[in-house]
């Protein structure tokens, strides 16, 4: 459903889900409906950003070095020198992060730029689609 290429597609996969599954697993299958538009709502930004939003990795990836190591000390005897740990740590696994695709789009959906199905919707596109 994730990699469908426009909301429409995802909201077909969505359904043929919810259709085959409903009866074997109803929890999951209410989940993702209750869920839904938060889940889709990378439809509304620039599609060479969709691989960023489509993740929790920006997240757990610089976390597991961290964790690997206050896992390790167990303790600390001050909370400043276990802050100070974790900075650096951080500002080490800063170094290796991974780009963001076009960068250059980022002002423009700051400013509020509208996009459907990964693509820049213009007043006048808005207008012959209503």
């Amino acid at each position: 459903m994730m990699y469908a290429e426009a909301r429409a597609e995802c909201d077909r996969a969505r359904d043929r889900f919810v259709k085959q599954y409903r009866a074997a697993h109803p929890k999951a299958t209410a989940a993702l409906l209750r869920d839904w538009e938060r889940m889709v709502t990378f439809f509304n930004y620039p599609q060479e950003q969709w691989r960023h939003l489509r993740t929790t990795n920006i997240v757990e990836s610089p976390f597991a070095s961290v964790r690997l190591r206050t896992s390790a000390s167990k303790r600390y005897r001050r909370v400043e020198n276990a802050t100070a740990l974790i900075w650096k740590l951080l500002c080490v696994a800063e170094k290796t992060f991974r780009r963001l695709n076009a960068p250059h789009l980022l002002a423009a959906v700051a400013a509020g730029a509208r996009y459907t199905d990964g693509i820049a919707v213009t007043p006048r596109t808005e207008r012959a689609a209503a």
